[in-house]
């Protein structure tokens, strides 16, 4: 079913599986079978290669988001002194919706006071830095958008905001919004990193690298970004040299980078395959990815020089730079083959751009079930040895990172991630597992999300979906 067979690793699991797991970086899916065309070689070395693990910078974190209170305790001089210092004492009991109730009822002659606006953008600004602690910055944003217009020139509050929309991956963060920013905040390093990401999306990696040059020139006092910069620059560059000879066309959706004399009729096929996965998967996630996905397709080595990726990978979808690559050897002659990958990498993408700067919360079994469930991998397709005894890995287990997994167990994982997910949508509907999504885009920890929107524990599903997927392996 376009997949690799795994029959025959399956019975090396009924002995052992041995596993060491480590929280690193995500792999890739292996299981989808070759095109025509590949070597014996590369056949054989399927059998005896780990399964594809990307390097540590793609597995790196972008450092954390900061937003930053300002001080209100000195009330400037009005009329409005008494009143704008009650809210003030209110902010500072904790009473945040006292708060929020009385600047939302402030007189229009209060807030046009040229005297008054700025101390009222403070007053907003601190009133977000709470609300985002309690309620997430889906609700934050909204507030540090009153406080910015009220203070234009206030760099902190306008940082504040740009980091709610980094997080939120709102359309609102543009160019010309971080240009504003830079001018204003020279000093800083974020709006630098913002414009990265966003010439990232758009395909302008030579003008990305020199912002993440300048973004580390300015972190200077925190080690720890400066070395999340460096390694992220160094792949930009590596991705620019790489994609540099490739010809770049775009979709209404996508943009399509290809060798221009030997890929261009694959260009157009997956043209066709991506916009059909943009509105079937878009649509089933209820999501449609705010920015043009970038998608290149490589010859072989090119694809493996590029990724770090062996020569039995499928596709990758790398979630730094944003953009799926896939090898383009073969694919006219299989397009069911070519379908299934691009599917799988653009489901995951999807869910990069709906979780935002929260998709490392996704644990890999359920981002992993996901990609395959909406690519067409369906649990009934994927069968085991009849009657073979699998050694089951807990899903608690396969949370992180499977980079450490031997391929039999590899194998195993995703099995049990499709059978999972295929469980969770069976049993609660594509809508409840988006629902589950949003909790954890919220940061809320997984076993919270599930008991709160699926009314059982992590344990409980593990225990019933683990009944099951015996069941199926029993019937062979």
């Amino acid at each position: 079913m376009y997949r690799r067979n795994i029959s025959h690793l399956l019975y090396k699991v009924a002995l052992v599986v041995a596993l060491i797991i480590i929280y690193g970086a995500w792999f890739k899916p292996t299981y989808l079978q070759r095109p025509p065309g590949q070597t014996r070689d590369a056949q054989e070395a399927e059998t005896k290669a780990p399964p594809e693990t990307l390097r540590p910078a793609e597995a790196v974190e972008p450092p954390p988001k900061q937003t930053r209170l300002i001080d209100h305790s000195v009330v400037p001089r009005s009329k409005h002194q008494d009143f704008l210092a009650a809210i003030r004492d209110d902010l500072e009991k904790g009473d945040l919706a006292a708060a929020t109730s009385k600047l939302d009822n402030l007189s229009t002659s209060t807030t046009n006071d040229p005297a008054v606006r700025p101390y009222l953008a403070v007053l907003w600004n601190n009133v977000g830095i709470e609300q985002e602690k309690s309620s997430g910055t889906k609700e934050s944003v909204q507030t540090f958008k009153r406080a910015a217009s009220l203070d234009p020139k206030n760099p902190v509050i306008q940082l504040n905001l740009a980091h709610a929309y980094w997080e939120l991956r709102d359309p609102a963060m543009t160019v010309e919004f971080l240009d504003r920013l830079i001018a204003l905040a020279p000093d800083e390093p974020f709006p630098h990193l913002a414009m990265a990401e966003l010439l990232q999306e758009r395909d302008r990696l030579k003008e990305a690298a020199q912002h993440l040059d300048q973004a580390t020139e300015r972190a200077a006092k925190d080690p720890a970004v400066q070395s999340y910069l460096r390694t992220v620059t160094a792949k930009v560059r590596k991705t620019d040299q790489a994609e540099e000879q490739l010809t770049s066309r775009e979709s209404a959706h996508f943009i399509v980078k290809f060798d221009g004399q030997a890929d261009h009729t694959t260009w157009t096929t997956a043209q066709d395959i991506l916009e059909e996965a943009y509105r079937e998967i878009g649509q089933r996630l209820g999501h449609f990815p705010s920015k043009p996905i970038v998608v290149v397709l490589q010859a072989e080595t090119a694809f493996q020089s590029a990724t770090g990726s062996p020569v039995w990978a499928d596709g990758l979808f790398d979630p730094v730079l944003g953009r799926i690559q896939v090898p383009s050897q073969g694919a006219l002659t299989d397009r069911a083959w070519l379908t299934k990958v691009l599917r799988h990498e653009f489901a995951h993408a999807v869910l990069h751009d709906m979780q935002g700067h929260s998709g490392s919360a996704i644990p890999t079994w359920l981002n992993e079930g996901l990609a395959m469930q909406l690519a067409g991998e369906h649990w009934s397709e994927i069968q085991p040895v009849k009657h073979q005894e699998v050694a089951l890995i807990p899903l608690t287990a396969l949370e992180g990172g499977w980079s450490n997994l031997t391929p039999e167990a590899a194998s195993v994982a995703y099995l049990e991630a499709n059978s999972a997910v295929h469980y969770m949508i069976d049993r609660y509907g594509l809508h409840g597992v988006n629902q589950l999504l949003g909790h954890l885009k919220a940061r809320q920890s997984l076993s919270a999300a599930m008991q709160s929107q699926l009314s059982l524990s992590y344990e409980q599903f593990q225990s019933r979906w683990a009944d099951q997927f015996k069941g199926e392996l029993a019937k062979g």
